[in-house]
């Protein structure tokens, strides 16, 4: 099962809505094929073991009936519950069923309503042994996102900024403030790469003019969000450029245009509650909140969030500018060095 989650996370950033999921097939004690769902609309990761399995009994030689009778005496592993329904592949239950493999062990059930213990019912059904729950709560982990969107209702939320040694996001002044290095800032675009949609807010825009791309990573660009209110932004920024979509929320209208989503909320309401129906209603699973300072605050404040990672430049200091955000109710995981930076990861520890 650890091999299914060290192959599943392979497909980070490229698989979502779905989760990441991997799958070993073993015969003997030995694996004889593995796979993960590599890309969104492709195979899954049963599918893509199964696969690899026949291609490596075929090149030692095995016929068709060698094949078909080492898939009768294997287990496959899978990390969350195979499919039981059509969607953009066939049901991975299915095909472990016509093969006649006799056991399937998962890692944990999957929540997705059209999945939830059907799939596990439907093998059971067919009189393949299911064993569940094994490294569940890794396995739990590894989709994070996924669960929280489809459990409880909304997307997860990741707060993200970098501050100088005195806890400075911004020195004093309109000129742009760049503060942590080109590592840490590739490790930032990898970030959004994992992430469905990007937040900022207008004075962030306006300031720093952020394409909000993965220019520097591999994958795709999340979707743009923009808090604008009063809809003062020029649609000269790059924010508004073709790049990706964008979405603003602002008080004054409800529109598509351009390409951009102007999508109206109330002044007077919670801002992170709003933009997280929202989202949820948008089937947008995820959030990566790079701010400005008053953005990240209101989600900090009124605990709307899931995980937030600090970038630290302990070189500089800025002795003069906009402070950091203050992170309240917040419990460090772990910490780690990203060339001369150092990156804090933080978990939420709201009782609400």
């Amino acid at each position: 099962m650890q091999r299914c989650i060290e192959l599943a996370r392979l497909g980070a950033g490229q698989v979502a809505p779905n989760p990441m999921v991997g799958s070993v097939l073993v015969r003997d004690g030995l694996i004889i094929g593995e796979g993960y769902h590599e890309k969104y609309g492709q195979a899954h990761a049963e599918v893509n073991c199964i696969s690899q399995a026949t291609l490596n009994l075929r090149k030692r030689g095995l016929s068709e009936a060698e094949v078909d009778e080492s898939f009768r005496q294997s287990t496959i592993y899978v990390s969350l519950e195979p499919c039981a329904h059509f969607g953009k592949t066939p049901p991975c239950a299915d095909l472990i069923i016509s093969k006649k493999i006799p056991l399937v062990v998962v890692g944990c059930r999957d929540p997705f309503p059209l999945v939830d213990g059907k799939g596990i019912e439907k093998l059971e059904r067919a009189g393949v042994g299911v064993i569940t729950g094994i490294l569940e709560e890794a396995c739990v982990d590894l989709n994070k996102r996924f669960f929280t969107f489809h459990k409880e209702k909304r997307p997860w939320i990741l707060l993200k900024w970098a501050q100088s040694n005195d806890r400075m996001i911004a020195a004093t002044g309109d000129a742009r403030t760049l503060i942590s290095h080109a590592t840490s800032n590739r490790l930032v675009h990898k970030w959004r790469s994992e992430a469905a949609s990007i937040l900022i807010g207008a004075n962030t825009a306006l300031l720093d003019d952020p394409s909000l791309t993965t220019r520097l990573w591999p994958g795709k660009s999340p979707v743009r969000l923009v808090v604008d209110p009063d809809l003062r932004l020029p649609p000269s920024l790059q924010v508004f450029n073709e790049a990706m979509q964008t979405m603003v929320f602002n008080t004054v209208r409800q529109e598509q245009q351009d390409g951009v989503l102007f999508y109206k909320i109330a002044r007077h309401k919670s801002l992170p509650a709003q933009i997280c129906e929202a989202l949820y209603a948008l089937q947008i699973q995820s959030v990566m909140v790079e701010g400005g300072r008053n953005t990240l605050q209101q989600f900090i404040d009124q605990c709307f969030w899931d995980e937030t990672r600090v970038i630290t430049n302990e070189s500089l200091m800025l002795w003069k500018g906009l402070d950091a955000p203050c992170l309240a109710q917040a419990s460090l995981a772990f910490s780690e060095r990203i060339g001369p930076d150092r990156v804090d990861y933080f978990e939420n520890t709201c009782t609400q």
